[in-house]
């Protein structure tokens, strides 16, 4: 079984994946930013290394979702391949830091990986305002992440809403991250478990 968490930067998806793992007993797989050999120039110059960081990306989620499927086992998953290519690059080019060139070059190749991926069977997003966004990224104190532009975190939410409610892939499951405090109030992460035992059948 796959089971994918999805959000913006900062909304809780690493906590989420590491409490449902120790739930479930399921094998959590992580984002592994810390190691994005692109992430720090990104930040400081997102014109000139938004393909480069997208590209990557698009490898490691790939690269993941084949882990998954050769593993056999319940995994859980720090964000998805979608995100990138539904949410990120977007917003990138209509902010004008990805060309159109580039942006309908990276397309092409999604759409080539995505034809050849199953998609999770349960999908969780989490959703989030601007003020508890950057009041996380504030506290987990990455360096690189400290030039967030507002208008960038918004615009990501105005995608994540779209690509959301429009997503007909497979079961999915929305949690407000502004309401539901999973990390330090255990009620909050049974009515969490709760939701996904029902949609998953457990």
């Amino acid at each position: 079984m796959h089971i994918a968490v999805a959000g913006n930067i900062g909304s809780g998806k690493t906590t989420l994946t590491r409490l449902l793992a120790q739930h479930y007993g399921w094998t959590p797989m992580y984002e592994d930013v810390d190691v994005n050999p692109y992430l720090t120039d990104f930040y400081n110059d997102m014109q000139r290394w938004s393909f480069n960081v997208q590209i990557y990306f698009l490898n490691k989620r790939l690269r993941g979702i084949v882990d998954i499927a050769l593993s056999q086992k319940n995994v859980i998953q720090d964000r998805t391949i979608y995100e990138d290519a539904r949410i990120f690059a977007p917003n990138l080019h209509s902010m004008g830091l990805l060309s159109t060139r580039d942006f309908e070059n990276y397309k092409s190749l999604f759409e080539i990986m995505i034809s050849l991926v199953r998609p999770p069977d349960l999908l969780i997003y989490l959703k989030s305002s601007i003020p508890t966004l950057v009041s996380q990224i504030k506290k987990r104190g990455r360096e690189y992440e400290s030039g967030i532009r507002i208008d960038y975190l918004q615009g990501l939410n105005d995608r994540y809403d779209e690509w959301f409610n429009n997503y007909r892939d497979g079961k999915k499951l929305i949690l407000n991250v502004d309401e539901l405090k999973f990390e330090e109030n255990p009620q909050d992460l049974k009515a969490v478990t709760d939701l996904i035992d029902k949609e998953l059948g457990l």
